[in-house]
């Protein structure tokens, strides 16, 4: 008679192979996806660093009358901030007295 532990131990998956290919196609295949992610990684990086820093405003007919009466910064974003005026916060402070 079979007892539990026999019944559960047998094979019963079909038919199985000693020299699987399992574990080295499964490396392989992380080899090769790693592989192109490095490489793409790469390229990326490359297409960046060709960037300008700043691309040119594009202005049509229309928009050129919008440009001229636009308002320019004249620290061109480079002055520093009044901390007294806006604190770090953002709540007013209130002055005893």
């Amino acid at each position: 008679m079979l007892t539990a532990a026999q019944v559960l131990a047998q094979n019963n998956f079909g038919d199985t192979r000693t020299g699987g290919l399992a574990g080295p196609m499964g490396l392989l295949l992380i080899l090769v996806l790693a592989t192109a992610t490095v490489l793409l990684i790469r390229n990326m990086n490359a297409r960046l660093r060709r960037l300008p820093d700043r691309f040119p405003q594009q202005a049509g007919p229309a928009d050129a009358a919008r440009a001229d009466a636009a308002v320019v910064d004249p620290t061109d974003g480079t002055g520093a901030q009044d901390s007294s005026a806006n604190p770090p916060n953002g709540h007013q402070q209130r002055q005893n007295g």
